[in-house]
């Protein structure tokens, strides 16, 4: 069976992904609200009842969103740190929540899947990235950060196919008029957000003959344009020959096309 991953939606208003394989369904991230992610999962043939967890990033509106209304209904565990989860408990105001908890930098294994998780520097309590390991191949979650550290390269370079943020165009975000530019200082610090050109660097430092699918992730609706991020790292790609590694823009309001992963790690 090929394993299946589907990235429902991602945006500064909003992120969650959809990850099958032939014993496990897991979303990655609850950004939007729990009918639109019923509503996402329906047009692709699923339902959130056969969901056997949700691994969280951290705790921002944009990655939980839907995450407490969806769980309380269905009980469907919540994966994630023990500091994100305090700071879910305190948003929501419920302790009820599913939760399983792990430590940042460990790795458990969810039915047939394996996950790997690591710090990623972002202005949350304490931000994760995940490499899940699959029999046909690595997913990579790398968004939500201001830099790449050496260990967030090491860890996502085995990733067959990769979700890289490419939050923001530089100028477009100096020319904000929407954004004081205490945030946007915010943005662009090391525990901000990257910007197309960061995201092209990062791609360089982890490009390995294994990656197949690079998926630019987080874009800003005000401060980027699918086309910037685009050829940015497409230029990229071309300068050092990664001609094997098929490159899409995700969108907050549509999901992307389902991604197959077969035996080897490539995709289709």
């Amino acid at each position: 069976m090929a394993v299946r991953f589907t990235i429902l939606g991602s945006g500064s208003g909003g992120n969650c992904a959809y990850l099958e394989t032939e014993e496990t369904r897991l979303l990655i991230d609850a950004g939007f609200s729990a009918r639109q992610i019923r509503q996402r999962l329906a047009g692709i043939g699923r339902s959130p009842e056969t969901l056997n967890g949700i691994l969280i990033t951290h705790e921002h509106s944009d990655h939980v969103k839907g995450l407490a209304v969806m769980c309380r209904s269905l009980d469907v565990p919540i994966y994630c740190n023990r500091l994100t989860r305090d700071a879910i408990v305190w948003q929501h105001r419920d302790r009820r929540l599913p939760f399983r908890l792990f430590e940042t930098g460990a790795s458990f294994e969810i039915g047939d899947t394996g996950i790997d998780t690591f710090s990623v520097p972002h202005d949350a309590q304490d931000p994760v990235g995940f490499l899940l390991r699959t029999a046909a191949g690595a997913v990579g979650f790398l968004t939500d950060l201001g830099h790449a550290t050496r260990l967030v390269l090491e860890r996502v370079r085995p990733a067959n196919v990769l979700v890289l943020e490419a939050n923001h165009d530089v100028q477009l975000l100096h020319d904000d008029v929407k954004r004081p530019w205490s945030v946007k200082q915010r943005i662009l610090s090391r525990h901000g957000h990257l910007s197309n050109e960061a995201a092209a660097g990062v791609m360089t430092q982890i490009m390995s003959a294994d990656l197949r699918q690079l998926y630019l992730g987080h874009l800003s609706r005000d401060c980027n344009r699918p086309e910037l991020a685009q050829d940015c790292v497409a230029r990229r790609l071309a300068e050092i020959g990664a001609h094997h590694v098929r490159l899409e823009t995700t969108s907050q309001d549509t999901p992307s096309e389902t991604c197959l992963l077969v035996s080897g790690g490539r995709s289709r």
